[in-house]
């Protein structure tokens, strides 16, 4: 039987996509996000090793509340395509016995091949994009953003749902022309159901006390009211654009512009989702 590492479970989640949901969190990560919440997610040596069976014997029990609430399983991590045979394998179980909705929740930082399968058993893509501009997005996560927009790509021309969610941290992601272009290259997908754009906070700081290591964040600051309401207008200004052909640079340059014929788009709701990353987990991954 297929064996995963895990970092810990959550029974009751409710800011994972719809409904109540069953959320797992998957152990390793390739990003080292400055604000990351969850450091301790990051070795894939860690946490504990988990078996398919195992993990269906720990959602069963709770099926009828996510049945009522049209909930179901989330797995987030750390980033859960490094383990993306041990998900996929357990999506699909999931969807054989009970016809359970799944939900991935990912940085995006794959290659389209290595998850064609798992995404296949996906209902429901939850992608944290970091920043859009590429420089940037090395300096706060210590990667480039060219395969999060790849990935971007990928899921809309396979019209696989998306939420998008963008931490915003005030003098880091608050440019005028990053937000615009963030809500540019959205404009050109045509999957997006809600773009979850989430305040900045600092209550997974201990967690870095607890390891021993320096907070790399420790100068971040929460947004004001005015600051998100700016950054909810730049967004959705670019999003218009974006649908009507303008393109964000990172995206071009990652090979993730639009396509000469692209499908008929959807309305992008966007959402200022302050409860999204509180509780104990404190996701800012």
């Amino acid at each position: 039987m297929m064996q995963g590492r895990i970092h810990s479970v959550e029974t009751f989640g409710t800011v994972d996509g719809p409904g109540i949901r069953f959320v797992l969190f998957t152990q390793g990560c390739a990003l080292q996000c400055q604000y990351c919440h969850n450091p301790d997610t990051w070795e894939m040596k860690g946490g504990r090793s988990v078996t398919v069976d195992e993990m269906l014997g720990e959602i069963e029990p709770y099926l009828s509340y996510y049945r009522r609430s049209k909930g179901g399983l989330t797995v987030t991590g750390g980033e859960p395509t490094l383990q993306a045979g041990f998900v996929e394998a357990l999506f699909r179980e999931c969807k054989q016995r009970w016809n359970l909705h799944t939900t991935l929740d990912s940085n995006g930082f794959c290659e389209p091949a290595h998850v064609a399968g798992l995404i296949e058993v996906t209902d429901l893509v939850l992608l944290d994009l970091k920043h859009i501009d590429r420089d940037k997005h090395i300096a706060l996560t210590a990667q480039p953003n060219d395969r999060m927009l790849r990935f971007a790509r990928y899921l809309s021309d396979i019209n696989k749902k998306v939420w998008i969610r963008h931490v915003f941290i005030p003098g880091i992601n608050d440019d005028e022309e990053d937000l615009l272009n963030l809500g540019r290259f959205i404009g050109t997908l045509n999957n997006v159901e809600k773009l979850e754009l989430l305040p900045y906070h600092t209550m997974g700081i201990y967690k870095w006390e607890q390891m021993g290591k320096a907070y790399p964040g420790a100068d971040f600051r929460s947004p004001t009211d005015e600051e998100m309401e700016r950054a909810n207008r730049l967004i959705h200004q670019g999003i218009e654009e974006g649908k009507n052909g303008k393109q964000a640079p990172s995206a071009i340059a990652a090979g993730a512009d639009r396509k000469p014929e692209p499908a008929v788009q959807t309305e992008t709701q966007v959402d200022t989702n302050a409860a999204a990353f509180e509780g104990h987990r404190a996701t800012h991954r």
